[in-house]
């Protein structure tokens, strides 16, 4: 289930912005990144809630991946129509059908794990130790399908494998969008073979409680309500490169030195932003001693200043050697800045709220970190990268360096913030 679940994201999450470039769309790259996030606000609550009440979550889990590859396979089948190098005729109905994938993908986070530590007690297993080695998978999951939209291509008809430069590589065109889909719907069928996750009964619920907004009084307790904004903060770093890591490399490809433009790194931007993936396999499997040994604020710290550097190394580096060993490094570093919050973040939720509201708070804290957070992020950091750079001959051009530099500012800004503010060291 991880691995189909990261799978279908890792298709087109850190490649897409190369193919809207081409298609007209690449001043909007913030704003189909930022849909995610806005997606994010209210859906995966209102899953949760219906993960919690009425629909039990592995089977939500499956339909939600029905309609999101649906809808995928919509956005290929509006891009084999307007063919190679074109842009899209009706960019206003591209956009919408995105933003229907996206509003039932987003949920299947929250409701992926909510299914997973629900299986996983029911069965016994404690899920700060056993889950983190089953949720690797799904970066497993992720760095394959990256590797194939990176390398596999479609010229005139022939399908082959390359890492050298070539126009017609899935990672700049529409094809993406067709291996997500197709993932989905796998996932939506093997959904169905999952053990069932009972729901919780209750009786004499009140009105807020059969709605599944009793998980907003988490906000009542002073170390949640917190944990929650600084997860918002924390939030607005999710999307940055996730969103500008591909056109950043890939613009060294508009480079006049043909050494640089020729590099491994510019030619193959999704391969190298999938060592990120890497790092985040590895370092998953650290989150249980690490929360054990230092707590949710001494891990939410490590992940806050890795931001810091993540970014920090891109404005430092390069696609040539030495530089690209900064790329490398701000891959590595990734590992730790994402998993250390939104992994380990996951299960201290799991692990502080009432079994009835569980789905709802993860929700909750989806919406917090996918949904507002990623949101202003991700259109913050839109409006920073347009003000730097333009698109010239394909290419995001401009000065880079500033924008990363500014990002990196802001993740300082937020780790001293929460050292201050945060005072909880208890261990989960």
């Amino acid at each position: 289930m991880n691995f189909l679940e990261f799978a279908v994201w890792g298709a087109y999450l850190t490649c897409m912005g190369n193919y809207l470039g081409s298609a007209g769309l690449g001043t909007a790259i913030a704003w189909f990144y930022a849909i995610q996030g806005i997606v994010s606000i209210f859906m995966p609550t209102l899953m949760g809630i219906i993960g919690d009440k009425y629909i039990q979550p592995q089977r939500l889990l499956g339909l939600c991946h029905l309609f999101a590859g649906l809808f995928m396979g919509g956005l290929w089948w509006m891009g084999q129509r307007a063919g190679f190098g074109n842009e899209i005729a009706d960019k206003g109905l591209f956009i919408a059908v995105y933003t229907l994938s996206v509003a039932f993908y987003m949920p299947t986070l929250a409701l992926s794990n909510t299914t997973a530590f629900t299986i996983l007690k029911k069965s016994g297993y404690d899920t700060v130790k056993d889950f983190p080695p089953i949720r690797v998978f799904g970066t497993v999951g992720f760095i394959i399908t990256m590797w194939i939209v990176n390398c596999a291509t479609l010229d005139n008809g022939h399908f082959f494998f390359t890492l050298g430069q070539s126009a017609y590589k899935f990672q700049y065109t529409h094809w993406q969008f067709l291996v997500s889909g197709l993932l989905s719907i796998v996932l939506f069928l093997y959904c169905f073979s999952l053990p069932e996750c009972k729901l919780e009964k209750s009786a004499g619920r009140s009105f807020v409680e059969a709605l599944g907004l009793n998980a907003f009084k988490l906000f009542k307790r002073k170390k949640m309500a917190l944990f929650f904004v600084f997860s918002m903060l924390l939030g607005m770093s999710l999307q940055v490169t996730n969103s500008y890591a591909g056109p950043f490399i890939t613009s060294f490809k508009g480079s006049a030195d043909a050494v640089i433009a020729g590099s491994f790194a510019a030619n193959n931007a999704t391969m190298l932003t999938s060592l990120s993936q890497v790092s985040e396999a590895l370092c998953i499997l650290l989150i249980p001693f690490f929360l054990r040994r230092f707590g949710i604020r001494g891990v939410m710290l490590m992940s806050m200043f890795a931001w810091v550097f993540r970014f920090g190394f891109f404005g430092a580096g390069s696609p040539t050697m030495p530089g690209v060993l900064l790329f490398i490094l701000s891959c590595i570093v990734y590992g730790v800045a994402f998993d250390f919050f939104n992994v380990s973040g996951g299960i201290f939720v799991d692990a502080e709220c009432d079994p009835s509201v569980k789905a709802s708070a993860q929700g909750l804290f989806m919406l917090m970190t996918n949904g507002l957070g990623a949101t202003i992020g991700t259109l913050s950091a839109g409006a920073v990268i347009n003000h730097f750079c333009t698109w010239q001959g394909g290419y995001l051009l401009g000065n880079w360096q500033a924008c990363w530099f500014i990002f990196s500012a802001f993740a300082l800004v937020v780790g001293v913030g929460f050292a201050l503010a945060y005072r909880d060291k208890r261990r989960v």
